[in-house]
Order: C-alpha cells, then structure tokens, then sequence
C-alpha cells in the first residue's frame, strides 16, 4: 500500500522551495509507460504553470493543500473560466476535457495538489505549450503570471 502523509508533502514543499522553478513533484506510478500516471506537485506562490493542454488526455486534480486559481483558455487566449481550487474552497477537485488549454496559478504558498492523468508519458507528446504564453524561466513569464493572478473571464491573455 503506498501512503501520503503528511510528512511526505512537508518533504515535497522543501524541495519546491530549492528548485529554480518552484515547484516539486513526486510520481506515485511505476515508470512512465503505466496506463495510468498519479503524481503529487508541490508549489510555491512563486511558480509560473505556463499555459498548455493535453492533446487528447483528460486530467483529474485534487487540492490537497493550500489554494490555487485554475484558468481555462479558448484557442485565442481568452479566458473562459477561473475557479478556485482547495480543502477550504467550494471546490476541491476538477476534471479537465481532453485538450483543454489551462494554467496553475498559486494563490496561497505550499500549496500541493493530487493529478490524475492517462498514461503512457511521453515528453515530447505529455502537454503542447501556448505559444502566446512565455516560457518558464524566460524574461517575459514573471510578468505574465502577474497577469494571470488578475486576469478576469473574457480577458485575452494574447496582448
């Protein structure tokens, strides 16, 4: 039986605290070719999710900690929902369509959540990125999370 305690997301934030992006996760699958792909992320407040989907896969996120915004785009940039997700939200988990393009914003530090999606992983074929939506670690992303953080439905993120 695999167990997720408490200690175990403690671990996940320190290492989200020391990595360049801010963020940490820890897969419960095997290996990368399992059917089905289970895996915790840990988030600082601080971590840009670059807008992306994933070309005919579902995903299932649960919140285990903390709060996050979750933000779904139409193919032009423009946002067509913003909810947020945690134990002490009116939500706690969301299942995404297939090809739904998305963000993570993290609106309280430490925050960790729970995702389901269907396997195998392939990185090269796992998420396509947004091309309107700047790179992790490029000039241009720290300014666009700001962005996201305040961006309301109807807002083109395209600009």
């Amino acid at each position: 039986m695999k167990l997720i305690t408490q200690a175990n997301l403690d671990e996940l934030i320190g290492r989200a605290g020391d990595s360049a992006r801010r963020r940490s996760h820890h897969s419960l699958h095997e290996q990368a070719e399992d059917p089905v792909q289970r895996l915790l992320v840990a988030a600082k407040y601080d971590s840009y999710f670059r807008v992306h989907r994933h070309p005919g896969k579902w995903e299932l996120s649960v919140v285990l900690r903390g709060l996050f915004d979750v933000l779904t785009f139409d193919d032009e940039g423009r946002i067509t929902q913003r909810i947020s997700v945690g134990p002490d939200a009116a939500i706690a988990a969301f299942e995404l369509p297939p090809d739904t393009w998305h963000a993570w914003v993290v609106q309280r530090d430490d925050s960790v959540f729970f995702e389901v999606k269907r396997g195998p992983y392939d990185p090269q074929t796992a998420a396509e990125a947004a091309v309107w939506a700047p790179a992790e670690g490029t000039p241009g992303a720290p300014a666009f999370l700001e962005r996201l953080r305040h961006a309301r439905i109807g807002d083109s993120m395209r600009d």
